[in-house]
């Protein structure tokens, strides 16, 4: 793979949300992040650096609503910049998996860079919200992601009584789970048996 193809950029626009997200799988996690709902983009800003993966984004959305179209919508589109960095998945090692303890909580994340999305999520909160961010939407946004970057995702919450912390446990173990499979692998091949993914 040629690193200069390791960028994804996306503009979305829409009635309700109005986004820009520049993506780059080489870019040692530097972070700029502005959605309008704060914990997200503390949520956001922990993906990008544990990640290892240079996010830019800025949302626009109708928070006066609530903040469903603003995380859906950016789970969406940070599928589609990934979806456009990885090109067409030669080269990487594809899978990983990464447990992560936040104090009292422990998240999992595996994942397969596969064309077939899919998402499996276990993960209860206590609490409706962190801020302004509904805690709901991790799920909503994590379907968006997987579907739109073509990933297998599977997350489990382990345990946790702080709903923030089990919601940013969950957040960066999908973040090295990122970091490990879109690697390079070590001689630069497809990893699968059809020869593509």
């Amino acid at each position: 793979m040629n690193d200069e193809l390791r960028t994804g950029i996306v503009e979305r626009k829409t009635k309700e949300t109005d986004i820009s997200i520049k993506l780059s799988l080489d870019g040692r996690g530097q972070a700029s992040i502005s959605t309008g709902i704060g914990f997200f983009d503390h949520m956001l800003t922990a993906l990008s650096v544990h990640s290892g993966i240079s996010m830019d984004i800025k949302v626009k959305g109708d928070i006066e609503v609530d903040c469903h179209h603003t995380i859906e919508d950016t789970g969406i589109a940070l599928g589609q910049a990934l979806s456009m960095a990885l090109g067409d998945k030669s080269g990487i090692v594809r899978y990983g998996t990464a447990y992560i303890p936040m104090d009292e909580s422990l998240a999992a994340a595996s994942l397969d860079i596969s064309n077939r999305p899919y998402l499996v999520f276990n993960c209860e909160f206590t609490n409706q919200s962190c801020g302004d961010y509904d805690l709901c939407m991790t799920e909503e946004f994590f379907r968006a992601f997987a579907f739109n970057a073509g990933i297998t995702l599977h997350i489990n919450l382990l345990y946790g009584t702080n709903d923030h912390h089990k919601c940013e446990a969950v957040y960066k173990a999908v973040a090295h789970a990122m970091k490990a499979a879109v690697a390079y692998n070590s001689d630069g091949s497809t990893l699968s048996t059809k020869g593509v993914l």
